[in-house]
């Protein structure tokens, strides 16, 4: 369906009224910021009236004064729905509480050395790792990605569990399994290696180098191509960046949360933003509706 730019306005404009009447209305439509304008697009079909409308209405219909039938509020999917229309999300999430449980969250290295980035060997107090380029000719290739599966404590696997279960459903639904899969597996690759190149031989795990990768592919996405399911909850985006400040600051460390993977977050999160852009320019050519 091809769309039309119906009002070109400046960024000084509240939009946001009109924007609630389309809403209420079922119109669909996009809004975009080009060249320090608001760009209202709407399909050519309808664009005529959709001018009309904001002439009579440009602050909406706050008084209800149309008459627009109100739709009936959609049934929330249940937990067993939700997990059927995001299988890798959930597959994930399964696979990271398996291996918990094997690995008993940290404290079975031998467990441990089957996931880890570089395979090991303890000899007394001391770890003895072996080198990547060695592990990969012996062809033990998963370790690139699966040390995401790898965490250390309760509370670690439940956050990083529950933000995956946000972020990755969110992209799993906008994108397909396929993509979340590949998303998934990208960020886990590049953050595994940002971390093992920035800090050496070392055992690290957890899941939140691939949650900033997403965070950063819904947010830079969500820039380009806006749609409601990568419109994340006000001061999500800024609390995750908050906290990666912190840990990078080291006060987190120093308050008693153990070593943080820091390497892993930023490369995570710059993977992610890369991913970000390119799935949000391709989105924004492809169908300017949403």
């Amino acid at each position: 369906m091809s769309s039309v730019a119906v009002l070109r306005l400046p960024l000084s404009v509240d939009l946001g009224g009109f924007v609630k009447l389309l809403q209420r209305m079922q119109v669909p439509h996009r809004v975009s910021e080009e060249a320090g304008e608001q760009v209202l697009w709407v399909p050519e079909s309808i664009s005529d009236d959709v001018r009309v409308l904001y002439q009579r209405f440009p602050a909406g219909d706050p008084d209800r004064q149309l008459d627009i039938p109100e739709q009936a509020p959609v049934a929330r999917p249940g937990f067993a729905q939700q997990v059927r229309r995001s299988p890798v999300t959930a597959l994930v999430l399964l696979a990271s509480l398996v291996v918990g449980a094997l690995t008993l969250l940290g404290d079975n290295l031998q467990a441990m050395s089957w996931l880890s980035f570089l395979p090991f060997r303890v000899l007394g107090e001391y770890i003895q790792f072996t080198p990547l380029a060695d592990s990969l000719a012996s062809g033990q290739w998963w370790r690139l990605v699966t040390p995401m599966l790898l965490h250390f404590g309760i509370l670690h696997l439940a956050m990083n569990g529950m933000w995956y279960w946000e972020l990755g459903r969110r992209i799993e639904a906008r994108q397909g399994s396929i993509n979340l899969l590949g998303l998934t597996l990208l960020f886990s690759l590049v953050s595994n290696y940002a971390q093992y190149a920035y800090g050496g031989p070392g055992l690290f795990g957890g899941l939140s180098g691939v949650l900033y990768g997403l965070l950063g592919h819904c947010w830079i996405y969500q820039l380009l191509s806006p749609n409601p399911t990568y419109r994340l909850p006000r001061g999500v985006l800024a609390m995750m960046l908050i906290w990666l400040v912190l840990c990078l600051s080291g006060l987190v460390s120093m308050i008693g949360f153990g070593e943080i993977a820091n390497a892993a977050h930023v490369g995570g999160l710059v993977v992610g933003c890369f991913t970000g852009l390119l799935g949000g320019l391709y989105s924004r050519r492809k169908t300017p509706l949403n």
